[in-house]
């Protein structure tokens, strides 16, 4: 990753490894599934860091990504004075102790429960603004990736957000997450988007990277995004 980094032209990257500090048995279970364990790790990936950071030129930050729900409040707010990092990413994965992107869950429910659904999916992303412990919000609409979730989210929903940044020193992504699917390029979609930037938000890019190979592409695409929307992109360390 660094050296995509580095071939990409970065100055510098974060590193954000996925994490969930939840002692409830649903989040455990994808702890043990998905090896989302770095609230067990991130001390000897500090050291790693540490150590690349003599052999590459591009200086490197310390991050994460933690999953939000607002049971787990306590335990995110230990975690994250407890580790230190250099920013630190919240965002939503789960709704009714699923994760959004398991569609066979949502198939069978009905039109109104969807609803439903999609209304508390953004209820979590206004509380997690309130609860104001992140550097970043991860991308805010990542409910549209779901097949059976897309298309309810409404004006309302994107108002109620945007106002809630608005009093939030959390700020968003343009996440370059969606690249390669078949809705789009970006978080937050443009309706989304459009609501934001009515109220001054400002944006951190996040290429949403995976592989190297994902981050050469995206940084580029990020690059050309906010020079088209005319924006700056700020920095999570701000």
């Amino acid at each position: 990753m660094l050296e995509a980094a580095e071939r990409a032209g970065l100055d510098a990257v974060g590193i954000t490894d996925h994490c969930n500090v939840s002692t409830r048995s649903v989040p455990g279970r994808a702890k043990r599934e998905h090896g989302f364990n770095l609230d067990l790790t991130y001390e000897r990936r500090r050291e790693a860091i540490e150590s690349l950071r003599e052999r590459y030129d591009v200086e490197i930050y310390d991050g994460v990504e933690l999953d939000y729900d607002p049971r787990d409040e306590p335990a995110i707010e230990s975690f994250i004075e407890e580790a230190g990092f250099d920013y630190v990413i919240g965002s939503v994965h789960e709704l009714e102790d699923e994760c959004i992107f398991n569609r066979s869950y949502f198939v069978e429910h009905s039109e109104s429960e969807r609803r439903e659904l999609v209304d508390g999916y953004y209820r979590k992303i206004v509380a997690l603004l309130e609860f104001d412990a992140f550097d970043v919000l991860g991308h805010v609409d990542a409910i549209e990736r779901t097949p059976e979730l897309r298309g309810y989210a409404t004006d309302r929903h994107y108002e109620r957000v945007a106002d809630a940044l608005v009093g939030s020193t959390t700020v968003p992504e343009i996440n370059a997450g969606k690249v390669g699917l078949e809705y789009g390029k970006y978080h937050p979609a443009p309706a989304f988007l459009d609501a934001l930037r009515d109220r001054g938000v400002r944006f951190v890019p996040g290429t949403d990277s995976h592989r190297p190979d994902e981050l050469v592409e995206r940084v580029s695409l990020l690059d050309d995004r906010f020079s088209e929307l005319g924006l700056d992109p700020v920095s999570p360390l701000d």
